[in-house]
């Protein structure tokens, strides 16, 4: 497993302008043998194959970085499927709180096997469509984040009422972007030298 760390070691420093930390290389270690376990059984990412989950998963989800104001607190992951991008964002900054909200139950239950296993504090799981939480999470959170959770058109004004004032919701965009009613596409540098990303975001005022 040394060559897929290594890699993710060399890919992160850039995306968080500093070297990851030793425990913060721990935690992506383990968080990559329990995606490669439940993954054999279960089917829960794209790849059983440690450096497709680097480049494709861990790495991809710290670009999401780029976009999030420093100052972040609390931070809600909608569709959060195996953690993604909610999971390697909280290992990089471990005062954070997070909540992984997924509505898929062998899903939440790898979340919540997840945050056990990384012993992560201030981490909660959720199970539940977010048309079913709005009650119970609208207006709570800084930031919210979308990696693969369906139509980001159609998802941003469900994913703005969860923030509060000035808060700020970035979702992954697909290749060919859509018109949206509400943000904008941005493009950052991608994983890769030469490549870039894009995403959708909006800024509640």
């Amino acid at each position: 497993m040394t060559r897929p760390l290594e890699a993710l070691a060399k890919g992160a420093a850039p995306i968080l302008a500093r070297p990851l930390a030793p425990s913060e290389l721990a935690g992506f270690s383990n968080y990559l043998n329990l995606l490669v376990k439940w993954q054999k059984v279960h089917r829960i990412v794209g790849s059983a194959d440690p450096m497709w989950i680097v480049e494709h998963l861990f790495l991809d989800s710290l670009l999401f970085l780029t976009l999030l104001p420093p100052s972040l607190r609390t931070l809600v992951d909608l569709g959060s499927g195996a953690g993604l991008p909610g999971l390697p964002i909280k290992i990089v900054s471990r005062e954070l709180e997070i909540t992984l909200v997924e509505s898929r139950r062998r899903r939440a239950a790898f979340l919540s096997s997840a945050v056990r296993e990384l012993q992560l504090e201030r981490a909660h799981v959720v199970e539940g469509r977010i048309e079913n939480l709005l009650g119970e999470l609208e207006g709570r959170f800084e930031g919210v984040v979308m990696r693969c959770a369906g139509d980001v058109g159609e998802l941003i004004p469900l994913a703005a009422r969860l923030v509060e004032s000035h808060g700020v919701v970035v979702a992954a965009g697909p290749p060919r972007p859509k018109p949206l009613a509400l943000g904008e596409w941005v493009t950052v540098p991608g994983v890769k030298p030469g490549t870039t990303r894009r995403f959708a975001i909006y800024r509640r005022p």
